[in-house]
Parts: structure tokens; sequence; C-alpha cells
């Protein structure tokens, strides 16, 4: 029985899973990101989704083979590595589990644990990859000087276009009555007054206008639908400096995927496919195969030294998952 675990800045996801492929139970708690509440947030988060998963599953945790824990910012604060690995043992009462970044279990579940490269948008951006036994991460650098092609760097661009639009700078387009209707502006300087009293220039809030950007692209929005294509083309860049990175020969065909809520904008989607084969043309581009908390039991299953076999994954990719308790 293998655990996964999907850590994130809204939820915090746990899947059991057997080694035939089989779904034995899944659930869900509150969001691991520990920044504005404390360390202490992820031991109390992983105790509770672990007690539940496996209530639901009729086991105790002695019985999960292995684990792997995906928590949000591990490895991006040096002096917590620590407390973060060591948080799962409380919840394990064992010592069969390992942590990483959340990235991984992106990675995994849209490769399969495959050898390859995933591109992750959401709120944020990055890419990580796995080549021969050898992991990496590039981007990630946060919304305040890099997170490049994510939801959060799409808004800002929609809202830096709104400004200049509303000003006369640009011409206007379709996303200024988009943004006045969603945000109700009495008048556009309002903007001011919501994104930084109200909001507090909350990064999740922000991040939330991409959808906005995408609908005034739909629309025919120039500004917009250059926004997107920009997006597109970053996360591209991103992929393409993981391969380099990871040693892949120039005539090697590798595995891409990606995971994460930008990629529903078919806008990000074009422009991301289109610049990643004018960059190298071994690229393999697929759709992802898992969820990201599935990943995290593949991965699981991989640390462990028993990778799901051929059969396995399929049985996997083919059959309804058990419900989240």
């Amino acid at each position: 029985m293998f655990l996964g675990v999907d850590g994130g800045g809204t939820k915090t996801a746990f899947c059991l899973l057997r080694a035939d492929g089989s779904v034995v139970a899944q659930a869900t708690t509150a969001s691991s990101y520990y920044f504005s509440e404390g360390i202490d947030l992820v031991t109390r988060v992983l105790k509770e989704g672990v007690g539940a998963v496996c209530a639901t599953a009729g086991i105790t945790p002695a019985d999960i083979d292995f684990a792997f824990f995906g928590i949000p910012t591990y490895g991006e604060v040096s002096d917590d590595v620590a407390a973060l690995e060591a948080a799962p043992r409380e919840a394990l009462g064992h010592e069969r589990y390992r942590v990483d970044n959340d990235m991984v279990c992106g990675w995994s579940g849209s490769l399969g644990a495959a050898d390859g490269i995933n591109v992750i948008s959401g709120t944020g951006s990055m890419t990580y990859g796995e080549r021969a036994g050898s992991g990496l991460r590039v981007g990630g650098w946060s919304e305040l000087f890099g997170d490049e092609g994510s939801a959060y760097w799409i808004a800002i661009r929609g809202l830096q276009a709104f400004s200049r639009m509303s000003d006369g700078r640009q011409p206007a387009g379709p996303l200024l009555e988009v943004l006045r209707n969603h945000l109700e502006l009495s008048a556009d300087l309002d903007l001011i007054d919501i994104v930084l009293n109200r909001w507090q220039g909350d990064r999740g809030r922000i991040a939330a206008l991409s959808p906005l950007v995408t609908r005034a692209a739909d629309q025919g929005d120039e500004a917009a639908v250059a926004i997107l294509a920009e997006a597109g083309r970053e996360l591209a860049h991103l992929v393409e400096t993981t391969r380099r990175r990871l040693g892949y020969a120039v005539d090697e065909q590798v595995l891409v995927s990606y995971s994460g809520g930008t990629f529903h904008a078919r806008q990000v989607r074009e422009a991301f496919r289109q610049h990643l084969h004018t960059l190298h043309d071994r690229y393999d581009l697929r759709q992802p195969l898992y969820p990201p908390v599935v990943g995290a039991a593949l991965y699981a299953a991989k640390q462990a030294r028993s990778p799901l076999s051929a059969d396995a994954l399929e049985h996997l990719r083919t059959t309804p998952p058990a419900t989240a308790a």
C-alpha cells in the first residue's frame, strides 16, 4: 500500500494506492502552505489527513509500505527543511517515507513517474524533470521576480493593460469592461483600493483574475491575446532550460507534460505547444495522465523500488478512483 500526499495553497490531498493500480481511499484537508500560520501547521494537517485516509481504507499507518509527501515551499527555506522532513513521522509512526516539493507530484502524475519534464503553471510556475535518476527544478522564484507564465503573472499584466487602457496610453479593448464588471468598479481608480487595500495584495486573489484575461482574449482583446501568448512562450523556455540542464542529447526524445489551472486557457496551451517545438524538435508533448495526488502515490511506489507495472498503470488510468473523504 502506497500513500501519496499532494500539498498545496488551498488544500492537501491524500491518496492510498495498491500495487495493482487500485485507488483504495482518498481524503482532503486544509492547505499545508505554512508561511502565514507557522510550520506546526504542516504536522497538524498531515496527521489529520493520514488519519482520515487510513480510516476510510480500514487500515492503520503501519500498513503503509511507503509514503511520499509533496509539501509546498519545501527546499525554499533551508532552515525549515529538517522540520518538514520530520513532520510525517508523527502522522505515520514510522520512517518509510520521503518528503520533497509538491512540484514532484505534478510531474509524477502527468508522466506516470516516467523520465521527462512537467511544467506547472497555477498561481506560480516552475518545471520539474527527471532523467536517469537525476531531478531538477527550474523557475518558481516567487511572484515578485519570477513565476513567469503563471496565473499571477498573467493577472498582473492584465491589470497593467487595464490601467493603460483606462488612461488612454493604449487602445481600449474588451478587457476594460470585463474587469470593470467583475470587480464592480464605480471608478477605474477603485482598482487600487481593491487590490492593495481590501485584498492587501493577496497572491491568490490576484491570480484568480487570470481567467478574466482569457475571457477578454476570447472577445478579441489584442492586449489579452498577447499576454496569453507570451505566457505560453515563457513556460516553453522553462522546459527548454530544464531539458538542457538535465543533459538530454540533441537527438534524444523528451517527454513533456503540464499541470496547473493556467493550462485550462486554450490560448496558453497552444502558444506553449507552438513555441516548444520551435525550441527543440524532439519534444513529445502529452496530456497529463493522472492528477498530482495520484502522482504522489506513484512516486512513493517508485521510491520503495516497487514501481507499478504497465498493467497496473493502465488499470489506474481507466478505473474511477475512490471518492475523497
